[in-house]
């Protein structure tokens, strides 16, 4: 009589799959170099906000040190961020959240 042995279910591993549909964010931080008028003006060429929505960008950039200026794949968001290097804005990419949020941000307004 030969036992039978339990079989184990395979093991799915989705990470790279997960990994390639998270969504990223570009950040803007807030330096001592740059005014603010330039920083709008960045945020109004490149992104191409409305100058109020970039103009309230910038104000969060001022304010809270920091500011979600785009969203979407990891390779885009290097894209931005390259770009706001170029016109020498501090910035970086971070995850977004589970729910869509990367911190405390704000993502109200135009994309």
């Amino acid at each position: 009589m030969s036992a039978s042995l339990p079989v184990a279910e395979p093991e799915i591993l989705e990470e790279p799959r997960v990994r390639a549909q998270r969504l990223w964010c570009t950040v803007v931080h807030d330096d001592p170099v740059n005014t603010m008028s330039y920083v709008t003006w960045v945020f109004h060429s490149y992104f191409g906000f409305s100058l109020p929505v970039a103009e309230a960008r910038m104000m969060q950039v001022h304010t809270a040190g920091r500011a979600v200026v785009s969203r979407g794949a990891r390779e885009r968001m290097e894209v931005d961020v390259t770009a706001m290097h170029g016109y020498g804005l501090r910035a970086t990419i971070e995850p977004m959240g589970d729910d869509g949020d990367a911190g405390a941000d704000d993502f109200s307004g135009e994309w």
